[in-house]
């Protein structure tokens, strides 16, 4: 059947994650959102939808360009991101659809992934940002942010920002590029490029960093924790609500052949 490239972005405050969780015995109550889309998605194709996403997101956390494939043998509207709007709530927002190869996989084709991430850095709360950033009242010091940072780039083990309790089939992982830097005033936002991440690994990498800096430890303890390989050595996990999935990258080769629709 034809294969269905599908880039979206939604606010992942009012679901459970992207993953579908219905058939498990402690499912939350919130919806995914990997099923609100398949659900709108079946009212246009009118046969069950199975969406595969290029990774999951955590409760809270949101998308800019979450990439996502399915696929179909019926006719396709002249516009699916327009017929697929009024089937969604207004959090999700369907923003490109491509006609893809066979050999394309959502999760499996992605080469690199960007991640962003917000903090609200100032005596005061913003009404506005609080679903998207994490409100830290005391100054933070981005030159020392920065500096940490810089240890994380390279190819190396990651054991030190695995959530306890990840399976993964190992923990080395390579980031090309870590920035901090202010959005607008008092709006800091980190930027974050890798090969791939591991469950909440950006949160627990800006939590650390965040400790470090209002603990006034020295910057060469970034590679203390790394090299203890130990989660216990790191700081807290960071919020999800100010995380964005931010864009997927694919092959340029396999990228040609998608036909945009």
């Amino acid at each position: 059947m034809p294969k269905i490239k599908l880039l979206v972005s939604y606010d992942g405050t009012d679901f459970c994650g992207w993953q579908k969780q219905k058939d498990h015995a402690f499912a939350p109550e919130l919806p995914s959102v990997q099923e609100t889309i398949e659900k709108g998605l079946e009212k246009i194709f009118r046969h069950p939808i199975d969406l595969c996403a290029s990774g999951r997101t955590d409760a809270g956390v949101h998308a800019i360009g979450q990439v996502c494939h399915f696929e179909t043998d019926r006719p396709l509207p002249k516009d699916l991101c327009w017929a697929l709007k009024p089937q969604l709530p207004d959090s999700i927002a369907p923003k490109a659809a491509w006609i893809a190869p066979d050999e394309f996989h959502a999760t499996l084709s992605a080469v690199k992934k960007t991640y962003r991430y917000w903090i609200w850095n100032h005596p005061r709360s913003s009404a506005l940002l609080t679903r998207y950033s994490w409100w830290i009242r005391n100054p933070l010091d981005l030159d020392f942010m920065n500096q940490a940072s810089q240890y994380l780039i390279k190819h190396q083990d990651f054991e030190s920002f695995r959530s306890v309790g990840t399976p993964v089939k190992h923990t080395f992982r390579e980031i090309y590029g870590a920035q901090w830097a202010y959005k607008k005033p008092n709006l800091i936002e980190f930027r974050v490029t890798g090969n791939g991440f591991m469950k909440q690994m950006v949160r627990n990498i800006v939590g650390t960093i965040v400790d470090l800096n209002q603990k006034n430890q020295q910057v060469t303890r970034m590679q203390e924790i790394l090299d203890a390989k130990d989660r216990r050595k790191a700081g807290p996990t960071a919020p999800p609500q100010g995380l964005f999935l931010s864009k997927v990258y694919y092959p340029k080769d396999l990228d040609n052949k998608c036909r945009q629709i």
